[in-house]
């Protein structure tokens, strides 16, 4: 079991870009998300930190940044042909409307294309294996940290199941009791029918236990299981209400509560698993 909260932090020095740091940071989400900050220049390499990442996370909104300190500037690239596009089409323009303002440098560097930050793909296709190690390692890292929280958690919820089952155990025991006491004092066949088809909760209290226990094995289970078990919590809490709804004895009322309560908690924490 992981938690889908984490975070690494990873720097080295990086032949030919200097020291390079990856920090990441993951919180939950329904799915997988992942937002990158790369410096300017990097972009060529977006799709192969993406992948590294998703290979690694299965579930969460992962925020990927990577800063590099004193890194040489990269050189600026200017569209010629682009520019003596715009500046043929512009002084047509002049021409056709009579502008007598001429076209000036600064108006052709701020049109779309025109200038860029050259991108050298050689050199970060080169830098890429040592880029992609650091990345690893902070990978690494921050699995180790959703591992090491994902414990905690299975200790919460084993811990929050077994309370949840002893609960509704002593929910049944009033239950039966309570049935006992009222069934006596129904006259006819017909009111203790009657009575039964309404206030019989033996069906829900079944289906809880059910699910409590299923609940417990499959916190066990390897791999993204937030979901699944948030399903298990939902139906859970279906039965709770269903129980609380039927109950007519003040003292199961009040211990279906709780228990609604005790489910909740859990399901406000299964949000955090991945």
């Amino acid at each position: 079991m992981n938690s889908m909260t984490g975070f690494a932090s990873r720097e080295s020095v990086v032949e030919g870009l200097g020291k390079v740091s990856f920090e990441i940071r993951s919180t939950n989400h329904k799915f997988l998300e992942t937002v990158l900050h790369l410096p300017a220049g990097f972009l060529s390499l977006e799709d192969k930190v993406k992948k590294q990442i998703e290979g690694s996370v299965k579930r969460g909104r992962v925020v990927c940044v990577m800063n590099i300190l004193g890194a040489p500037a990269n050189d600026i690239f200017v569209d010629r042909r682009l520019l003596k596009k715009y500046t043929v089409t512009l002084k047509e323009i002049q021409k056709e409307a009579r502008i007598k303002e001429g076209v000036t440098l600064d108006t052709l560097i701020h049109l779309p294309g025109v200038l860029s930050l050259a991108e050298e793909k050689r050199a970060k296709s080169r830098v890429w294996p040592q880029l992609n190690k650091l990345l690893i390692r902070a990978l690494e890292d921050l699995a180790a940290m959703r591992e090491k929280e994902g414990r905690a958690l299975y200790v919460y919820f084993m811990k929050s199941a077994r309370s949840l089952q002893e609960s509704l155990s002593a929910v049944t025991a009033r239950f039966r009791k309570a049935v006992k006491s009222r069934m006596a004092e129904l006259g006819t066949p017909e009111e203790r029918s009657g009575f039964l088809k309404s206030s019989d909760i033996t069906e829900e209290i079944e289906r809880l236990a059910f699910h409590a226990k299923n609940f417990k094995e499959k916190l066990s289970n390897r791999g993204a299981i937030g979901k699944e078990l948030d399903f298990i919590a939902q139906e859970m809490q279906r039965e709770a209400n269903t129980m609380g709804a039927k109950s007519f004895d003040a003292a199961v009322s009040a211990m279906v509560v709780q228990m609604k309560s005790q489910i909740e908690k859990i399901r406000e924490q299964l949000q955090n698993i991945e």
